[in-house]
This record gives structure tokens, C-alpha cells and sequence, in this order.
């Protein structure tokens, strides 16, 4: 997803650059883009994978245990993903040529 967002807005990527914007922080702007994307994504994950347990839980008619740290450990999870797998499109915007990035179409 992150590359496809890197590719689709090179020009703006190129603008910044012309304009002084430093690579690390173009790299830094990508990063926390893709750790907070997955942020959002481990929290609707974990929202519904317990909407999920209660709902089975009732159905079997078992208690409903709900376990703080296994939940925090699902969001970092998801979060460390995000940077993970965001550091490598987040370099490449970040080492664009401005002049070849503002003539992309």
C-alpha cells in the first residue's frame, strides 16, 4: 500500500524536495504514515476479533475474558508492521530526484 502511495504521489514528493524539505524528513512523514495506517488497522482488528469473542463467547455460554496485555501486544504488533514494511517505500520517496519526480505523470 505504501508504494503504491510513494508511486501515485511523486510530484508532491518532488515539490517538497525542490523546495527544501529534507529526505529524512520526507522518510519520517512516509514512516509514520504506514505506523499509523496499521495502527488503525490492529485497533478495527482487535475491535472486531472481540466483538467476535463476546459473541461466541455468549453463544456458548462461557465467560468472556478480556486480556489487556495480549490486546496491546496485537496493536504494537500491528504497529512495528507498519514501520516495517513502510521503511523500504518510505526510502525510496525520500531519495527522489526532484527534477525527475516533478516530471512524472
Amino acid at each position: 500500500i505504501m508504494l503504491v502511495s510513494v508511486t501515485e504521489r511523486t510530484r508532491e514528493i518532488g515539490i517538497r524536495l525542490a523546495i527544501g524539505a529534507l529526505e529524512r524528513e520526507v522518510l519520517l512523514q512516509f514512516l509514520i504514515e504506514a505506523m499509523v495506517l496499521s495502527s488503525f488497522g490492529g485497533l478495527v482488528g482487535i475491535a472486531l476479533a472481540t466483538a467476535a469473542s463476546l459473541a461466541l463467547a455468549h453463544a456458548m455460554q462461557l465467560p468472556y475474558l478480556f486480556n489487556l496485555q495480549i490486546n496491546l501486544v496485537a496493536f504494537f504488533f500491528s504497529a512495528a508492521l507498519g514501520v516495517i514494511f513502510g521503511y523500504f517505500p518510505a526510502r525510496r520517496a525520500a531519495r527522489l530526484n526532484p527534477i525527475e519526480a516533478l516530471r512524472h505523470e
